[in-house]
Parts: structure tokens; sequence; C-alpha cells
């Protein structure tokens, strides 16, 4: 059996990683890691008073993708790490754009038997008990997801 599960650093894909090493381990499987690199929106000046809208146009940046990657790869290292120590063959990488689209991508090109994603991730976006990216996933994969919350 081969799974994937998407990290992005977050304790929820965290405890989503340590849950896809129980599985594959349980049925002598591997794991392909996957961290979708998307360069944060940021304002600068964060710490102060809420600045006004004008004010948000004129401090708002997108960081570099090499910084995004740096992210990405201490992510990634940690769970390759996570997953030798386990004694479960791993496979890292970093994909580029929106999760969803990414992350469903990869599985089908993979050959993928299962998704493994964590309920709630980096996002500042609030939609109930479940993040965007993984009701994404389980909307749009075609492989079985677990959510692991």
């Amino acid at each position: 059996m081969k799974y994937l599960v998407a990290v992005d650093g977050s304790e929820s894909s965290t405890d989503a990683l340590e849950y896809a090493l129980d599985l594959a381990t349980r049925a002598g499987g591997s794991l392909f890691v996957a961290y979708a690199v998307e360069p944060r929106v940021l304002v600068e000046g964060g710490g102060e008073e809420a600045p006004t809208n004008a004010e948000v146009g004129q401090r708002i940046y997108t960081e570099d993708i090499e910084v995004a990657e740096e992210r990405g790869e201490e992510v990634l290292e940690d769970a390759r790490t996570r997953a030798e120590e386990a004694g479960v063959a791993v496979e890292t990488t970093l994909l580029y754009g929106d999760p969803v689209d990414t992350v469903t991508d990869y599985a089908e090109g993979e050959g993928v038997d299962g998704i493994v994603v964590g309920h709630r991730g980096l996002s500042d976006r609030i939609e109930g008990m479940v993040g965007s990216v993984a009701k994404g996933l389980v909307s749009h994969a075609t492989v079985p997801v677990t959510v692991v919350k």
C-alpha cells in the first residue's frame, strides 16, 4: 500500500503524518510526503494597530518563493526523519501551487492508495471544523482521503 500525506508544518499535519506512519507500518506500505509551496501574503508592521484598507494596500507583499521553499524543505526533512525512525520507506516532494490541485494530481500520478491530511492547517481561513484544504481533497481526490483530527 502506498499513502500520500500532505504536510504544512502545522500541529494538525504532524498528527496526520503520525497517523500515516502507523497506517503504513501496519500495512507494510510506504509513504509519499508532499508539501505544497505557496508563498504567504504578508503585511509589513503586523504588530501595530489595525491598518486602514489604504495602508494595507501599501504594506502588503508576497514572501519570496525561496523562503517558502526553505520552509517546505524543513517540514519535509522532519517528515523524512520521522519516517526513517519508524522504518517506513518514504519519498518527499515539494509541489507548487494550490494544495488541493497539486496534491490530487500528484496522488493520481503516483498511483497512491489513499491520502492522509490534517483537519486544520496553517491557513487563517475559518471553515468550521474542517479546513479548506482537507475539504477540497475530500471533494476532488479520486482515492480515499483520511482526515485526521
